[in-house]
């Protein structure tokens, strides 16, 4: 890969600016239609472009990464096994065959919310992996955040975990070769944890690539971690940004987003743009027209549009699904005397990381088989049993957090019975934190039924703390309509999990991907009718209990919150005392039409 890398900062060659080139362009406009006037239609053809002007640049994109590895644990996509570390190498190998200039970047959530094979180790797995792709730069997303900024800085730039240590003390973690990017992140002073953008060279021509996670990434990562940081508006970030980089002259501008929307293609189909809604329209609309291609990322959803921007010119963007089943490869054309994309030419296409037709790639492997031994000791030890298969809501299992779920109630249970020495009746969950699904069939040698540590790690792996506090009546049905979230969130209702026992009838207002009302009656517990004035003993997790997923009502209680112990220790020791475990009930929560 020939290109010559310019650190964020620096001063490349001088561009004319977009302002001053475009009163050119206007003049000479105005001088070929004279010309043509006088000597005919043949003058005012338009020329071909000189030879060598243009400069052909691959970008392979993709996001949400969440450390899948391990070829077993991604899914499918298009209908096919699809995704994983090993086939995801493989493929921006393959595409990378034979161009000249290309570079590999990423829209967040490389790291966070993984499998228990690389988050048992704090991620270490998925950046190694990483860096032996030849990922180049990425934006943050929200599960970078999910350790706090002091934890993601170490993952950047190296170290060992400051509790855990060095998992291989001979060879410390060296951080990531690629760089993280946080445009959007500032403390109080206005300073940035990670750079806010970098620039490359393709020849004559600087490209920049500004990365940038949500703006709500304050209400879904836990608050102690990012005491300090403000998360700012994607759009009015970017566009702060977009004259300070063409003072550097340079023209050619991507954002990396770690934010997205949704499509209705035919089922499977992930190279397409049917119907798309969700926040990037709105990030979309408002971004400066400078901006030549917005990659997205968070809604786990593959996308492949060409937008208008604010200007009315065709803006490429996309989204390549998630856990590494596809790569998102732009044809970019860079204009050498404009030193700008010529969005005319460029185009995009989303390629299934297809399991049956790749190799593995052997670099990859190596990188698990260094970790297997480690999580072989630390994952595969069973601590309790099930009956049958305990899953996610949607179809496949995960697909909708906005439904009541067999996975999300049995945490809710292992949760009040776990707090109930301090006094629990009820406990919630949210859907978010619940990552996988607990299947009943054996993924390795442990036999069927068998829960391992590491499946339950990959289940429930973000290490909360149980919080458990008094609610009035009033105060838990405050939190129940929380459920509705706000305009522009990714995703319109988030089904809180429920312990057993407590009960409800629900009614929702959701038109065209917004929530408007939620509507909480008929509450029961234990048979009994919450009384609105009577106080409650309720449990959540840290997160919850923070504010997160815009569930403010829990942040508001003054009183005191009782440490409950660790979440997951919370589920490990509820499968080992009532194993075997079957699925919960999903009718805790009647779904009004």
């Amino acid at each position: 890969m020939s290109v010559l890398v310019t650190p964020a900062g620096t001063r490349g060659p001088r561009a004319l600016s977009r302002r001053r080139w475009l009163v050119l362009v206007s003049a000479l406009a105005v001088a070929i239609a004279s010309l043509a006037l006088l000597a005919g239609p043949a003058t005012a053809a338009k020329k071909a472009d000189p030879p060598g002007q243009l400069v052909q640049l691959q970008l392979l994109a993709f996001n949400d990464y969440h450390g899948h590895l391990n070829a077993d644990t991604p899914g499918s996509a298009d209908g096919v096994t699809a995704g994983g570390g090993e086939y995801l190498s493989a493929m921006l190998s393959q595409l990378r065959a034979g161009e000249k200039y290309s570079l590999t970047v990423a829209a967040g959530d490389l790291i966070g919310g993984s499998p228990a094979f690389s988050g048992l180790f704090h991620d270490e797995p998925s950046v190694e992996s990483l860096n032996t792709m030849g990922l180049d730069v990425s934006g943050v997303g929200n599960h970078e955040f999910d350790e706090g900024v002091t934890e993601l800085l170490r993952m950047q730039d190296g170290g060992c975990h400051p509790v855990d240590g060095c998992y291989f003390p001979d060879a410390p973690y060296a951080g990531a070769d690629y760089q993280w990017l946080a445009a959007n992140v500032v403390n109080e002073a206005g300073e940035t944890p990670l750079p806010p953008y970098w620039i490359t060279r393709v020849e004559s021509v600087d490209i920049a690539f500004i990365g940038m996670t949500l703006e709500a990434t304050d209400v879904l990562v836990a608050a102690a971690g990012i005491e300090g940081w403000d998360f700012l508006d994607e759009a009015e970030t970017a566009n702060a940004l977009v004259p300070i980089l063409h003072d550097q002259g340079v023209d050619a501008i991507v954002v990396l987003l770690h934010e997205g929307g949704s499509q209705t293609p035919p089922p499977g189909v992930v190279d397409a743009c049917v119907d798309i809604s969700g926040p990037i329209l709105a990030i979309n609309d408002a971004l400066d027209p400078a901006i030549d291609v917005l990659i997205t990322g968070h809604t786990h959803l593959p996308y492949n549009c060409v937008l208008p921007d604010a200007a009315g010119q065709d803006r490429i963007v996309t989204s390549a699904y998630s856990y590494g089943r596809v790569v998102s490869e732009f044809d970019l054309v860079l204009d050498k005397g404009t030193n700008d994309v010529r969005r005319d030419l460029s185009v995009a296409t989303n390629h299934v990381v297809d399991q049956a037709l790749l190799t593995p790639d052997p670099a990859v492997t190596a990188v698990i088989e260094k970790w297997q031994p480690l999580f072989d000791e630390a994952g595969n030890t069973p601590i309790g049993t099930i009956t049958a298969d305990i899953t996610r809501g949607g179809t496949p299992p995960g697909s909708d957090r906005g439904v009541e779920s067999a996975a999300g109630n049995l945490v809710a249970d292992a949760q009040q019975w776990a707090s109930s020495f301090n006094g629990a009746e009820i406990a919630f969950m949210n859907p978010g934190g619940v990552r996988s699904d607990l299947t009943y069939l054996a993924s390795g040698d442990e036999g069927d039924g068998v829960v391992t540590f590491g499946e339950a790690f990959t289940f429930q792996p973000f290490g909360n703390t149980l919080k458990t506090f008094p609610m009035t009546g009033a105060q838990i049905v405050a939190a129940l309509e929380e459920q509705c979230q706000p305009a522009g969130s990714s995703r319109p209702f988030l089904h809180l999990g429920v312990s057993d026992g407590f009960t409800y009838d629900l009614a929702t207002d959701i038109v065209a991907g917004t929530c408007n009302s939620a509507t909480i009656t008929n509450v029961m517990l234990n048979g009994v009718p919450l009384v609105m004035g009577n106080t409650y003993i309720v449990t959540v997790n840290s997160f919850l209990s923070d504010g997160g997923d815009n569930f403010t009502t829990f942040d508001a209680i003054t009183s005191p919150k009782l440490d409950g112990g660790n979440d997951l220790q919370a589920l490990a020791n509820y499968l080992a005392a009532f194993g075997p475990v079957a699925p919960p009930s999903t009718d805790r929560v009647n779904e009004l039409p």
